[in-house]
């Protein structure tokens, strides 16, 4: 199934679902329901498939909960970090959901003891609080218990619809999707996340590749601002874990975003041992200083939002903040999420990060951090992207590729926001991975493009104010249309004799008329 098709069920599935509960469940609520209820069936899935291997003779799902002995319980959570029931899998709730008078308690209690599993073991972390949105027992589905059930009951049913095959090989991001699409339909209004845009699974191939090109191998992989891990998830597709030593780090402030990422590892494959996301405020509280440096950084924070900055006088003292001699703007934390990445990147690594257009050009503090950061030679390159990949901005955003390890003076500038370098799709549009190609070949490439493409020295960078606009650097093609100057002159030169012989005639017409 297609990207386009996938997406487009997803939507009519989640429609669906609204009509079902709809006028019950706040729709800033509502989205945790489908989420957790597309966690549920997924590694309820991912578990039975586990368990079975492949033979289809045996099936685990009607098996008796008695039948499960102690030691093949301690060996699964081992391997897997949790623990399912047969009983408790997704297939045995939906299957009785419509009619099952106890629907919320059960429910309740299964993801309970999901959690309560992990207790004590080593994927304890991972594994705590990832149903925790998940309120089975809320008045805001309903005031009684049939209410309830009722409700559940459609969100259930809803989800066992999707037909998405082996959700490993899906096309898209299926939580980090599912909930931007929640979020701009329903919680617009609400006042809460409004910022949250999610990174398409094509941008997110694409940085993934610039944080990896050259490097057969890196110790760990690591995102500041990591959303429903989305970019994480990228770099373990394109690079293969395999060749990613000590696994994935990332840390996210939105608690429901934070378990979205935690499901997202599990959904994909990655072992609880494998990833490590922490949640809390990544610029005041980082969680990862310890496990610094990374080989690989991928982002995309939140563009110019709001942060304690300047009226914290001890930030200019954190290690991450310190060299620059400047923090950025209270009302534009861009650059400190810059800085923070920069700081935890090992000396032969790169990072990769969406950023918005004005920290490239804006004076004041940003223009001194740009000052650092080109004088100690760590910018590789800055590449404009096309307007509109992103679902519910219009923004035409830029990656900054960052490295300790140039081997040159130079920063590559790549105008990437024409219209060859993106499809056109009905909301948005869309990088190829032909489109990806392109961009990867032009930044590893010193040639200039003509409008395309520009190697510049930091020397002509700092003449010019430390300007960081790719505009600035590569001339933008006039598509305006050629005019031949004396071709113009002659066809004015007829009409003007058209003019006059029409003249000449008119008024030959007139005298006849008078005569």
């Amino acid at each position: 199934m297609t990207s386009i098709k996938q997406r487009e069920e997803l939507h009519a599935t989640i429609w669906k679902i609204a009509n079902d509960v709809r006028g019950a469940v706040d729709g800033w609520d509502f989205k945790q329901y489908v989420l957790g209820t597309l966690f549920y069936r997924f590694i309820s899935e991912h578990f039975a498939a586990f368990v079975e291997k492949g033979d289809k003779s045996y099936d685990y799902a009607s098996m008796s909960d008695d039948e499960i002995e102690s030691a093949f319980k301690d060996d699964l959570i081992k391997t897997k970090g949790y623990f399912i029931y047969p009983s408790q899998l997704f297939v045995n709730v939906a299957r009785t959901a419509n009619t099952n008078e106890n629907l919320n308690t059960e429910l309740a209690a299964i993801f309970n003891a999901i959690e309560s599993s992990a207790q004590g073991k080593a994927s304890e972390k991972n594994i705590r609080g990832l149903f925790a949105d998940f309120d089975t027992t809320s008045n805001r589905l309903g005031n009684t218990v049939a209410d309830k059930n009722r409700r559940l009951a459609a969100v259930i049913k809803g989800v066992e619809s999707l037909d998405f095959g082996d959700f490993a090989d899906n096309e898209i991001d299926l939580f980090g999707d599912a909930y931007e699409f929640l979020i701009s339909n329903y919680a617009a209004n609400a006042g809460k996340s409004g910022g949250e845009f999610f990174t398409p699974q094509s941008v997110s191939k694409l940085i993934a590749r610039l944080a990896l090109l050259g490097q057969d191998t890196v110790n760990k992989v690591y995102d500041p601002a990591c959303g429903s891990g989305s970019l994480l998830l990228q770099v373990e597709k394109t690079f293969g874990e395999h060749h990613i030593e000590d696994g994935f780090y990332g840390q996210e402030i939105n608690h429901t975003t934070y378990n979205l990422a935690r499901m997202n590892m599990f959904l994909h494959g990655i072992g609880y041992e494998k990833f490590n996301i922490a949640l809390g405020d990544t610029l005041l509280n980082p969680q990862h200083g310890a496990e610094k440096p990374f080989d690989a950084i991928v982002s995309n924070p939140p563009y110019s939002v709001s942060w304690i900055g300047s009226t914290d006088p001890t930030l200019i003292n954190d290690p991450r903040f310190a060299p620059a001699g400047v923090l950025a703007p209270n009302t534009k934390a861009d650059f400190a999420f810059v800085l923070h990445a920069l700081s935890y990147l090992s000396a032969r690594g790169r990072a990769a990060i969406v950023c918005f257009p004005g920290i490239f050009y804006r004076g004041g503090a940003e223009q001194k951090i740009r000052q650092y950061l080109v004088e100690n030679n760590y910018v590789e390159c800055v590449i404009a992207m096309p307007p509109n990949l992103f679902f519910g901005t219009s923004i035409g955003v830029c990656v900054l590729v960052l490295s300790k390890h140039k081997s040159d003076t130079t920063t590559r500038f790549i105008d990437a926001s024409g219209e060859d370098f993106f499809r056109k799709e009905t909301n948005n549009n869309v990088l190829t991975d032909q489109h990806i190609e392109r961009i990867i070949d032009l930044f590893s490439s010193q040639d200039e493009v003509e409008y395309v493409a520009k190697s510049v020295d930091k020397s002509v960078i700092a003449e010019n104010g430390f300007n960081l606009s790719v505009n600035t650097y590569v001339e933008t093609k006039d598509k305006r249309e050629v005019i031949d100057i004396a071709k113009l002159n002659e066809e004015i030169a007829q009409t003007v004799s058209r003019i006059a012989t029409l003249r000449t005639d008119i008024d030959a017409i007139i005298k006849e008329i008078e005569g």
